[in-house]
């Protein structure tokens, strides 16, 4: 019973993945690299770090399909390579963005503050 082969992934459009630690494994390496171009002290970077070594750690310790599920705990191993392969393209955008540089412009006053009908004044 250990070497079932799954035939479906029961999600429309989602085939199964032939080699999906392969996948993983690559994917998160690519992440890790694009995040290391950041600052250290950029929040998207020490969150996505940290959550991507910990996945890489998964892939790389367990070799039945249905542990890494389990203890990922985002689904199948192909929405897991779905995420990974977003995160990737998020990574890289974020990358041309800088979002941990300063704001060229200050912050208009109460850009922050939710909910924002709060704020508004109504004028007549």
């Amino acid at each position: 019973m250990a070497n079932v082969i799954k035939k479906a992934t029961g999600l429309t459009g989602l085939v199964v993945s032939k080699n999906p630690h392969h996948t993983l494994t690559a994917l998160y390496n690519k992440i890790l690299r694009a995040v290391a171009k950041m600052p250290q002290e950029a929040a998207y970077r020490r969150y996505t770090e940290k959550t991507i070594s910990d996945r890489l750690k998964i892939v790389a310790t367990n070799s039945d399909v249905k542990s890494v599920e389990s203890k990922i705990g985002s689904g199948q191993v192909e929405e897991l390579i779905l995420q990974a392969e977003n995160e990737l393209i998020l990574a890289r955008k974020m990358l041309g963005w800088k979002p941990w540089e300063s704001l060229v412009t200050p912050a208009p006053p109460n850009q922050w503050d939710w909910p924002a009908t709060q704020h508004q004044q109504i004028r007549e």
